[in-house]
């Protein structure tokens, strides 16, 4: 599976396009952390245990996305994006999406 942020794939000819394909996944902070969090506010720096749960939802929330394209019949999507939002407090929503199509 082709998968890229821009419109069109160079090199590739879109013979098809089958409509968007999306995957999310919701994550939930886990209370050590956030204390962890609390004092790297305080004194700077990354926090490392939220840069590796949010690297893992985009890669979840990705996966799903393919294989919806996958079950729809694409092999490529163009247009993928990412997008992250609270849903409640404490948990974060993590959001792929793009247009899946056929290349040849």
């Amino acid at each position: 599976m082709i998968v890229v942020t821009t419109e069109q794939i160079e090199g590739k000819k879109i013979t098809e396009t089958l409509g968007l394909a999306k995957g999310s996944t919701i994550r939930a902070r886990h209370v050590g952390r956030d204390i962890m969090a609390g004092l790297r506010n305080i004194v700077g720096g990354e926090v490392k245990d939220y840069t590796v749960m949010l690297a893992q939802a985009r890669e979840e929330a990705l996966q799903r996305m393919i294989e919806q394209a996958e079950k729809m019949g694409a092999n490529a999507i163009v247009g993928t994006r990412f997008v992250t939002s609270m849903v409640m407090s404490g948990a974060a929503e993590m959001v792929a999406y793009g247009t899946a199509v056929k290349v040849a």
